[in-house]
This record gives structure tokens, C-alpha cells and sequence, in this order.
């Protein structure tokens, strides 16, 4: 299989191939050395996964949003300064759609607030909720009027596929001596779709890296129970479509550090801003706050004795921050 190709997925798994998909990627993102900043670290651009605006939620979207086309109606639900929410709006308005925000408060970080910016530019129908447990019947009330409805996130069984499709991009690139076979995965961790279908891809693959989630929610959403039910329904979903039985996700597999959390989601931690201004040094990449500059944090905490790779789902081009 050759780089080119977008999805190792669904050449492992043909039967997955019938499910819509959206053509948002650009093809599969680079993983390049960090090795100025410390040993042996390395870092999967996923910032550049598509244009006008990348990071992780893309590989979701993809799925989430095939066969939605000129006049069809999407919503999704997430806090005031949401990356997913901006990228939905972004990448459904791109296929033609109609795209309505549900949206609560959070704490707010100059990034977040940049971000708010543009879903207040970009999308006219928006709706404003207290907290997450009133969004949410609104967007089921959305599903029931027949909109295209997204989870908080993109985290759903059929969303996660785009990242454990991305776990086997990163097998196909260790295949193909473009880094070496990762022992630690360090990812920012708030909804779980991107480590537990990292978990899956990874053990579909036959690797074993230790994916290491830096929760940047609370701890009753980030948390390994709720990544475990997550995978679990990932590869009930993957099972369901192949009739095939997947390997299960071992206990040992994920591991979730609250040591970049700064007490809420969205507020920033002061040492995660020196080690953003190190990544935006060594090659010119800005890190949000919420995200992105946390996880990177924990990356440099972290043991360097082994190959380590650092996720960055954030991107930072639509806003000018960087070359």
C-alpha cells in the first residue's frame, strides 16, 4: 500500500467501504522529528489533515458528514470556543449544507476566544445553552426535525473510525521507515474519540504503544472507563460491518495523566505557555491553550528513553499564527 492512499482502513476492511464518507483530507499528515526539544520525540502533524481548517476533528467529519450535500441540514453541540464545532460549521458549509451551533460556556483562553470569533463569522444560526445537559435534547430535538446531528466531539462509534484509520496511517509510515515504532503515543484528551480510536487502530495493527491521554476535561469525561466503553463500541461497530472479530484493547494500553488539566477546561496552565512558545521556536507551529499546549506539556514530561510521538490536533494556519 503506498502512502498515497488515504485509507489503510478500508483496505484492511472492504466492508467498511459503504458507509458515505466526505473527501476532506488532504492525504495522510507527516510525523517529523522534535528531536531540538528533547530525545527522541517525534510529532504526527494531524494540524495539517485538511484545508481551509485541519487538526483531528477532520478525520471524524469525513465520516460524519458523507453524503451531505447542497440544502441538507447539520447540527452539533460544544462549548463557546469549539475547534470541532468551528471545523463542522467550516467543512459542512464547504458540501453545501445548512449548519446550526449549540453551545455553552466555557473558560475562555486568547485562542478560544478567536475561535468563538469566526463561529460567530461563519455560522448565522446559533443557539445559546447554560450547560451541556440542556444543549444536548436540543440537539436530539434537531435529529427528530431531520438535521444531520454530530455529537460534542464527533465522538461516536462512526466517527471514531477516522482515527483508528489514522493509527493505521501512522503503521503504514513505521512500515515505511518514515519514524521509528512509537512506545508512547501522548494525545490531549477531552470527548475520548481520538485516543480510544487511536487504541483500537493501533491494536488492529499489531502495535503496542502506550497512548497516553493529557485530560484537559473533567475527570468524569476524561477518564479510561469511558475511553474503554468508547473503543468497545468502536469495534462493535467495526465487527458489526465485516463480520469479522477484532482484538480486544488491553488494560495496559491507555493511560490518562491529569497533570496538565490547570483546573478547567479551556484555562490555560502557565508552564504548558513556555513549553508552546519551545514548539513555536523549534518549527514554527502555535499551540492553543486548551488543547494542544497542554499535551505538548505532558510530552516533554514524559520518559524519553523510548521512541515517543506527540498528536497535534490543533491547527493553527486558518488564523495566520504560523507559516
Amino acid at each position: 500500500m503506498s502512502l498515497e492512499e488515504t485509507w489503510p482502513l478500508l483496505d484492511r476492511f472492504p466492508g467498511l467501504a459503504s458507509l458515505p464518507r466526505a473527501p476532506l483530507r488532504s492525504g495522510p499528515t507527516p510525523i517529523e522529528s522534535l528531536e531540538s526539544l528533547a530525545p527522541n520525540l517525534w510529532i504526527k502533524r494531524d494540524d495539517l489533515t485538511a484545508l481551509p481548517i485541519g487538526g483531528n476533528k477532520v478525520r471524524s467529519l469525513e465520516f460524519l458528514l458523507g453524503g451531505v450535500g447542497g440544502g441538507d441540514r447539520v447540527a452539533t453541540v460544544g462549548p463557546r470556543g469549539s475547534t470541532h464545532a468551528l471545523a463542522t460549521a467550516i467543512h459542512g458549509r464547504s458540501l453545501g449544507a445548512l449548519v446550526s451551533l449549540g453551545l455553552w460556556p466555557q473558560e475562555m483562553n486568547p485562542m478560544a476566544e478567536v475561535v468563538g470569533a469566526e463561529i460567530r463569522r461563519t455560522v448565522s444560526s446559533r443557539k445559546a445553552f447554560i450547560s451541556p445537559a440542556l444543549a444536548l435534547p436540543w440537539l436530539r430535538w434537531r435529529g427528530l426535525r431531520g438535521d444531520r446531528t454530530i455529537p460534542a466531539g464527533g465522538t461516536s462509534p462512526l466517527g471514531m473510525l477516522g482515527h483508528v484509520n489514522a493509527a493505521l496511517e501512522v503503521a503504514e509510515q513505521v512500515r515505511l521507515g518514515m519514524c521509528p515504532d512509537p512506545r508512547q503515543i501522548v494525545v490531549p484528551l477531552g470527548s475520548g474519540g481520538t485516543v480510544a480510536g487511536l487504541a483500537v487502530g493501533f491494536s488492529i495493527a499489531g502495535m503496542h504503544p502506550q497512548i497516553i491521554g493529557a485530560r484537559v476535561v473533567p475527570r468524569i469525561v476524561g477518564r479510561t472507563g469511558r475511553i474503554a466503553g468508547l473503543a468497545n463500541a468502536t469495534r462493535a461497530f467495526i465487527e458489526r460491518h465485516t463480520g469479522g472479530r477484532l482484538p480486544r484493547t488491553g488494560a495496559l494500553d491507555v493511560q490518562v495523566t491529569s497533570t496538565v488539566y490547570g483546573g478547567a477546561y479551556g484555562l490555560p496552565l502557565a508552564r504548558a505557555a513556555e513549553s508552546a512558545a519551545r514548539m513555536r521556536d523549534a518549527i514554527g507551529v502555535t499551540l492553543d491553550a486548551t488543547y494542544a499546549a497542554k499535551a505538548f506539556t505532558a510530552a516533554l514530561e514524559v520518559r524519553h528513553d523510548v521512541p515517543t510521538l506527540f498528536w497535534l490536533t490543533f491547527d493553527s494556519r486558518w488564523v495566520g499564527t504560523d507559516g
